[in-house]
């Protein structure tokens, strides 16, 4: 049976958490202003469909053809959710890293975005496991299939959105109280990995 309620969670759990798109974004409009970090997060948009879409079509094609790989798939997922509750829990500065990190002057963001989705691992991974663990499992309708990436692709949209907004807010936050954010997102990751099996 579908667990929404485990899906939501994991949906804005991995895309409002500190990750590549979510700093570039804070980063970009610290550097160039709110208008030109829009552009980034249009580029994010287009960029998190694409490989999206990707991971749709080279799962539905393996459960296609190898239906045992579902449920080893399913492990993985859950493995991974666990290892991100992990991180999560133990890095308790998780995007003090990117604070110095410079970004080159760029003409065109949206570009620029979208070409750093093909080689941004933690959409990738979260590609594979929303897709693995989530959706393909319960839905085959390659329209719906399509809308559910259309939508993960808007919450990604929304949440560079965000920290390109409050991008200084959500900064002072992880850093002021690092501990007690991390353990309640270490804690809702771990429901969501055991609720893949409930």
């Amino acid at each position: 049976m579908f667990n929404l309620m485990g899906f939501i969670s994991y949906v804005f759990l991995t895309t409002f958490t500190p990750g590549p798109n979510n700093i570039m974004a804070m980063s970009i409009a610290g550097k160039y202003g709110f208008k030109k970090s829009l552009e980034f997060c249009v580029g994010v948009f287009f960029g998190v469909c694409i490989i999206l879409l990707i991971c749709a079509t080279f799962e539905m094609i393996l459960f296609k053809y190898i239906p045992k790989i579902e449920l080893i798939m399913k492990y993985i997922g859950a493995v991974y959710i666990l290892w991100l509750a992990y991180k999560t829990f133990s890095e308790s500065k998780s995007s003090k890293e990117y604070k110095n990190k410079e970004i080159k002057e760029k003409k065109n963001f949206v570009f620029t975005a979208m070409a750093l989705q093909l080689i941004n691992p933690k959409l990738i991974v979260y590609g594979i496991t929303s897709m693995s663990t989530f959706i393909l499992p319960y839905f085959k309708s390659i329209p719906i299939i399509t809308l559910l990436c259309f939508f993960l692709a808007v919450i990604c949209f929304i949440s560079t959105v965000c920290w390109n907004l409050f991008g200084t807010f959500f900064k002072e936050i992880f850093q002021n109280h690092s501990k007690v954010l991390n353990t309640i997102l270490a804690l809702l990751l771990v429901y969501c990995a055991v609720s893949l099996f409930l």
